[in-house]
């Protein structure tokens, strides 16, 4: 058997697996190229060349500079001025989210603005009185559309202008996907506000993300601390001065207001204090009165008195959760370390300074007296973000919701947000002027992230999608092999041979319908990387400058209309929506057609046909 018929054998199967997805695609890919080295399709250093492809570094770099910009609560920015704008009819409420889709997904990925417009898009829709599943097939199509403004909008973007460079000397440019990618955000647009309304099905979902945009007024309402306003009682941390009359005394004898009642004692370390310890200087009392007892007996005492709970139950929305500290629900699973340590409203943890707000036993409120800590005990804490992100990591207890999701959502542009802003623009520069290679911009983009702090390493580290970049260098050897073997001669020669005494034009024609179809049953990097070989063989036969053809497997590519494994941003909107299965093609095939006229129409104009 010929090497050509085992290549494609070889691609065949791997096609059906995908398909199949029983297997991750990643150990799919590996075995594929695993088969094509005991086969003699490919030598050693072929096998591993996809590692060291400067595609992998540039288009993991991607993805840390797109979490750096949710993280600085930039995406969330985005998402409160789509809330301002959206108002609350439908078609004001699709075309800003589907524009702001558009806009987001060139610059952290479609998959990115999917993740990160999906919870803010279900807000809106719930205040319009709309279904989340009118609103959310709109957001993924557009983000589609969107990933081909720029060349950091898609890994298929990155691949399609490496092979550009490698078969041409010439780069498609980091703006230069745009000149196709904004006829078909119009497109896009116009299609959905025209029929999306008959087309896309009116489902209930089981599975909506959750809305923080209540969490700060929720959390008070649940831990009933907006009652210590209306009550006047309040919780206080009093530090003892050197000076104060309070020194020497014990704990228990230390307040006789009948008017202030202790809670507890504290060492300036945070160790908690027997009721017989007597008071030193940086010592605190944790008491519980009336504002103006406790303001009395600080002032006759020399004490400095601290708010804690009840500090911003006024009305005003402002302290609890803001660019420095926020808070975090806890409770304590069986066989919890916590289980036994003391715990009180207005204690300070020795471990990360986090101040205990509130303890809810079998939801009744046990704040206001010490005890020790419970199976099922709740705890509301309260301190800087990354004390609190670090509960995530503590097996010992339970985390209600992550820290880290309620700050993306409720606190726009965070301290971090004008470094992380500058550092997209000095990238975008760099790749818009060629100054660098790409993949130099986008490492010192990510690298930036990094040293400046926007993103910790492990958050960087987090952000890299492993399973695609596994994916991506695992099928680069099936294409070096599919091309060398002959293997993508033999697909590409019937198409050259109905397309020969024919119009180029219908070459781009069955080369996008290929594409397209392949693409929504298999990754659309996966079909990128499989379709490139046998397009650049074609158009070698048939006389097409490669540039255009590869822009025409670029677009679509991009086209993953018809089903949700087509694109992890389908697939996200899927659950939030309600959808099935069968519900995207009846939208999506309109728009596929559409997009197909407009690419084999304008992608010639741009990327002349005979170069």
């Amino acid at each position: 058997m010929s090497d050509a018929a085992l290549s494609l054998i070889v691609l065949g199967v791997t096609v059906v697996l995908f398909i199949i997805n029983k297997l991750p695609v990643g150990l799919v890919a590996i075995g594929s190229a695993l088969a094509l080295y005991f086969l003699g399709l490919v030598q050693l250093d072929e096998l591993t060349s996809g590692l060291g492809q400067s595609v992998i570094a540039f288009i993991a770099a991607l993805f840390v500079i797109s979490e750096g910009l949710e993280a600085s609560g930039i995406t969330a920015w985005l998402g409160s001025v789509l809330a301002r704008v959206a108002g609350r009819t439908r078609t004001r409420v699709v075309a800003a989210i589907m524009v702001l889709a558009a806009a987001l997904s060139p610059l952290i990925t479609i998959n990115g603005a999917a993740a990160a417009l999906v919870p803010v898009s279900v807000a809106v829709a719930r205040r319009a009185h709309l279904s989340p599943s009118r609103v959310l097939l709109p957001l993924a199509f557009a983000a589609s559309a969107g990933s081909l403004l720029t060349l950091s909008g898609s890994p298929v973007n990155v691949i399609i202008d490496e092979a550009a460079t490698e078969q041409t000397g010439s780069s498609i440019g980091y703006f230069g996907f745009s000149l196709i990618g904004v006829p078909l955000v119009v497109v896009t647009l116009l299609v959905i506000a025209l029929v999306g309304d008959r087309l896309i099905p009116r489902r209930e979902s089981q599975s909506l993300p959750e809305d923080f945009s209540r969490y700060q007024r929720d959390v008070v309402e649940h831990y009933e601390l907006s009652g210590l306003a209306t009550t006047g009682l309040r919780t206080f941390r009093l530090h003892v001065e050197p000076a104060s009359t309070l020194v020497g005394k014990t704990v228990r004898a230390a307040i006789t207001d009948d008017a202030i009642d202790t809670v507890a004692a504290q060492s300036e370390r945070g160790r908690v204090l027997s009721s017989t310890h007597r008071l030193e200087p940086s010592d605190v009392l944790v008491v519980s009165g009336v504002g103006t007892a406790v303001e009395t007996l600080a002032r006759e005492a020399d004490l400095t008195v601290e708010d804690t709970i009840g500090r911003r139950m006024s009305g005003q929305r402002d302290s609890l959760i803001n660019r420095d500290n926020g808070i975090c629900e806890l409770v304590i699973p069986p066989r919890s370390s916590w289980i036994g340590r003391p715990a009180f409203g207005g204690m300070v943890r020795a471990e990360d300074g986090l101040l205990v707000l509130s303890v809810r036993r079998q939801n009744d409120d046990v704040s206001s007296r010490a005890s020790t800590l419970q199976e099922g005990d709740a705890l509301l804490v309260y301190g800087p973000w990354g004390a609190l992100d670090a509960l995530a990591d503590d097996k010992d207890v339970l985390v209600v919701a992550s820290s880290e999701t309620v700050r993306r959502q409720t606190v726009p542009l965070g301290r971090s947000a004008p470094r992380a802003a500058v550092i997209l623009v000095v990238t975008i520069a760099l790749l818009a002027s060629g100054a660098v290679p790409p993949v130099v911009a986008g490492l010192l983009g990510a690298g930036a992230m990094v040293l400046f702090r926007v993103l910790s390493s492990e958050q960087a580290y987090r952000a890299v999608p492993w399973a695609t970049l596994v994916l991506i260098a695992a099928l680069i050897p099936m294409s070096a092999a599919i091309t060398s073997s002959g293997g993508a001669e033999l697909i590409a020669r019937p198409i050259v041979d109905l397309v020969s005494g024919h119009s180029a034009y219908l070459l781009l024609a069955m080369l996008f319908v290929l594409t397209a179809v392949l693409g929504q049953f298999i990754s659309n990097v996966a079909t990128a990387l499989i379709v490139i070989p046998i397009a650049l063989v074609a158009a070698a036969d048939v006389g097409v400058d490669a540039r255009t053809v590869l822009m025409v497997v670029c677009v679509a590519a991009a086209a993953s209309l018809l089903t949700p494994i087509a694109t992890p941003a389908n697939m996200i909107v899927m659950n939030p929506g309600g959808y099935r299965f069968g519900d995207y093609w009846r939208l999506g095939i309109v728009l596929m057609v559409c997009w197909l006229i407009v690419t084999v129409t304008l992608v010639p104009v741009f990327w002349p046909i005979n170069g």
